[in-house]
């Protein structure tokens, strides 16, 4: 059979035109074993093999996210497709859903919220700040009615990680049910579904995990389960209790699977374990995350977000005095470098840098060095 591969290097060549190093909000750099895992010829999702690989792949997931009581679920989506299942499958029509916001991302909830047919109440901070356990708690006195809390544990926009252990208290405490984006979160900070009381964490392949995009990943409470059976027109795609079904009778989904991520996912969390398990992979991101900061610090550049709740997954950075825009970005990606422009309300006066999936020393030492030169430059303009 005639080969096609000519064909690989014309898409390589409108995708990678120059070699380019990541240090994005997301799709990030895959690990290559990664990449190598995915590679492998496709087989039907009804198969026992690939049954197989989906319970595997749950169960390694459950065991990162400590969530044995939780079910773990996985689906064809970006994070967003939880974020709407959330709400479609466990709040009532017209029902209150009390949204916190610290950034764009706590605004995308809102706005599932809304167009959901349900009604959010807002509890929103300044840019930079988190939400602290005594503010939650007062907004939760003040709307006893909720039925659900939302809280974006990582918001991408400004680098601010809430608290989300202790929040999650406040929630439990009033007795409501407590969603949790951890697209940017997931696999890179603390989640303990169990001992939290989480309701319902969702996540994407495309961030910490260092996976392509396409598949989404939630821990599901049985509370969850429990209300969408009394909530009508769930959907068709999102609905949690038909996933359960599947993922119970066939260990697969509803709808066909991406099975390559899924592989890749496997192999992500078989690297955690090589590596020394979950604790030794959740230091590892802290501490490159310190490196990162410290790099910035040195630098004579300001971060953005509020001390002592930086996120380990990106951190926000003011741009010097006199610069605006994505001078810095711009300049960076003519030198092989892709950082990530700043985003929402702060996009002119921040730049962004991502430290998710595969990143190594050498990747580190030249982005500070780039970076050195680039803010050298654009000082005189």
């Amino acid at each position: 059979m005639t080969s096609y591969m000519d064909v690989v290097k014309e898409v390589e060549k409108i995708l990678w035109p120059k070699p380019m190093k990541l240090f994005t909000a997301g799709p990030v750099a895959c690990f290559p074993e990664v990449l190598e895992a995915m590679k492998i010829q496709q087989l039907s999702h009804r198969s026992k093999e690939y049954q197989e690989l989906h319970k595997d792949t749950v169960k390694r997931l459950a065991d990162f996210l400590l969530a044995r009581k939780a079910t773990v679920l996985l689906i064809p989506s970006s994070g967003t497709g939880f974020m709407e299942a959330s709400v479609r499958n466990a709040v009532t029509p017209r029902g209150k859903v009390l949204v916190t916001v610290i950034g764009e991302f706590g605004n995308r909830y809102k706005e599932a919220v809304e167009r959901n047919g349900r009604i959010p109440i807002v509890l929103e901070k300044p840019l930079g700040k988190p939400v602290i356990p005594e503010e939650l708690d007062d907004a939760l006195k003040k709307n006893p009615d909720v039925e659900a809390v939302t809280i974006t544990y990582n918001e991408t926009s400004t680098g601010v990680l809430n608290p989300l252990k202790e929040l999650a208290k406040v929630v439990k405490e009033h007795g409501k049910l407590l969603f949790v984006d951890a697209v940017s979160a997931m696999g890179a900070a603390d989640i303990r579904v169990d001992e939290w009381g989480i309701d319902l964490v969702f996540a994407s392949s495309q961030k910490a995990f260092g996976v392509p995009p396409g598949l989404a990943m939630a821990a599901v409470s049985e509370e969850v389960f429990e209300k969408a059976k009394k909530i009508p027109e769930r959907g068709l795609y999102f609905d949690l209790l038909e996933i359960k079904e599947l993922l119970e009778k066939q260990w697969s989904t509803p709808t066909t699977p991406p099975i390559p991520q899924i592989a890749g996912l496997n192999v992500a969390l078989r690297i955690v374990e090589k590596m020394g398990g979950r604790e030794a992979w959740l230091r590892m991101y802290a501490e490159r995350a310190e490196k990162i900061r410290r790099g910035v610090l040195e630098l004579g550049l300001k971060l953005f977000a509020e001390p002592g709740y930086y996120s380990p997954t990106i951190t926000v950075i003011y741009n010097p005095p006199g610069v605006k825009g994505p001078v810095i970005y711009e300049e960076l990606r003519k030198r092989g470098i892709e950082i990530a422009k700043g985003y929402g309300k702060v996009k002119d006066e921040t730049f962004r840098i991502g430290h998710m999936g595969y990143i190594t020393e050498k990747d580190i030492e030249d982005l500070f060095r780039n970076l050195k030169e680039v803010l050298t430059a654009v000082s005189r303009f």
